[in-house]
């Protein structure tokens, strides 16, 4: 129920904003929908979201239980009028209900105390709107994905007894997702470990401009890097480093690519492809590179992140929970740098998967400075069998089918209960 963190939302998210809460309803069919496994009255229930770290799995999730025969129109979507799935749910034709509110901030600054008190009369709106709803449209499940949104619909959940699954996307379970996981009959999580109950390892869930970027052979990566550098404009004779941290970016990151720019700036084998992030892109301060030195492009903002990824040989960022997994569905060699505010140290916690696979490395965020990260992308440009050993450690980490596990952990949940 924490406010998102603008480092959790991916480069290729949308950045928030309020609109006026109430129901946005695009409804349509897949063309191959087939018997549903729920009706209108019984719908399945995907709630949360706030960030596209939150909304994207769970639109992936979606599309699956669509192609598992759920009719596009037994799924409803309670998520937040201030939050990202305003945008970016309606054009998946989707009905979503739009709830008052914000999440919880964890700061004790008087403007974030002023800001909670007001988020605490808001959640009981939303509450109260999520009983009415859940109550009167008795779905057949409800599918957390976190966020305050998600914890209203869950409440609701329990009171009418409604089965509940779980969807977490991070190593350590949200503040929603552990105050409900007692109550659910699943957890679906990305890795193994994870402190919520009954918790079944998925994956985490990725969109399918990811999914098309997965290639196996090492000839067909090579192929589908010079193809994706060929869309950024990118020389497909360097070495790639893409470098970002969220649609806001992060400015010990932008800073830390700066300074390594600098010292690389006389290279020709090696280009660096920087997303800044809105916050910092009007005063970053740009490196100086030699014109016939370093390859270097800066851009505010990135929604072909998908591309960015692919033209990649080695990528510096963040370590949110759905960066992680399009790192590893690729196989994206990485320096990860944990956001150290994150909940529960979330980010380091899902960092570990990869670094464990050793296919990253680990740079504390203090740390991140140009120097260090000149240390350690050094073997990594120099030797092409060290990218190649990453790569293929990440890709093995990755789990494409993690969508399809999920949606079947909720239609056995279905199952189970009209079994009972």
């Amino acid at each position: 129920m924490t406010a998102p963190t603008p480092d959790d939302v991916p480069s290729g998210g949308i950045a928030p904003g309020d609109v006026p809460p109430g129901d946005v309803s695009p409804r349509g069919r897949g063309a191959n929908a087939i018997s549903s496994a729920a009706s209108r009255t019984h719908p399945i229930v995907i709630a949360g979201g706030g960030t596209a770290g939150h909304i994207l799995p769970g639109l992936s999730i979606a599309e699956a239980l669509i192609a598992a025969g759920v009719e596009r129109d037994a799924v409803l979507w309670i998520g937040s009028a201030r939050g990202q799935e305003t945008s970016l749910v309606p054009p998946s034709g989707i009905e979503l209900v739009a709830l008052k509110g914000r999440g919880i901030q964890r700061s004790l600054k008087p403007r974030a105390i002023a800001d909670n008190i007001a988020a605490i009369l808001g959640l009981g709106s939303a509450f109260m709107r999520a009983f009415r709803l859940i109550g009167r449209r008795r779905p057949a499940a409800v599918l957390m994905l976190g966020g305050y949104a998600s914890a209203a619909a869950a409440a609701a959940a329990v009171f009418w007894r409604v089965p509940i699954v779980i969807a977490e996307q991070n190593a350590v379970g949200g503040a929603a997702n552990r105050v409900f996981g007692r109550f659910a009959r699943a957890a679906a999580v990305p890795f193994d470990g994870s402190d919520l109950p009954r918790a079944i390892v998925t994956g985490n869930p990725v969109r399918d401009v990811i999914l098309q970027r997965r290639v196996a052979a090492v000839t067909q990566r090579s192929a589908a890097q010079r193809s994706a550098r060929s869309e950024l404009g990118i020389p497909a004779d360097r070495v790639v480093v893409a470098a970002f941290a969220g649609s806001l970016g992060s400015r010990r990151i932008n800073e830390a690519i700066a300074d390594l720019a600098n010292r690389w700036s006389d290279r020709r084998d090696v280009a660096i492809y920087h997303v800044i992030g809105r916050r910092d892109w009007a005063t970053f301060e740009r490196p100086n590179v030699a014109a016939d030195g370093l390859w270097y492009r800066d851009v505010e903002y990135e929604n072909r992140m998908d591309v960015v990824l692919a033209a990649a040989d080695v990528a510096v960022c963040r370590s949110g929970g759905t960066t992680v997994a399009e790192l590893a569905v690729i196989g994206v060699p990485s320096l990860l740098v944990p956001l150290p505010i994150a909940p529960g140290d979330h980010q380091r916690h899902n960092a570990a998967a990869l670094v464990n696979a050793n296919a990253a490395h680990l740079v504390d965020d203090d740390s991140c400075t140009g120097e260090h990260l000149d240390e350690l992308l050094g073997p990594i440009v120099a030797e092409p069998a060290v990218r190649t050993a990453m790569a293929d450690a990440a890709w093995g980490v990755g789990r494409p089918d993690a969508a399809s596990a999920v949606a079947a952990l909720v239609l056995q949940q279905l199952a189970a209960s009209k079994g009972a």
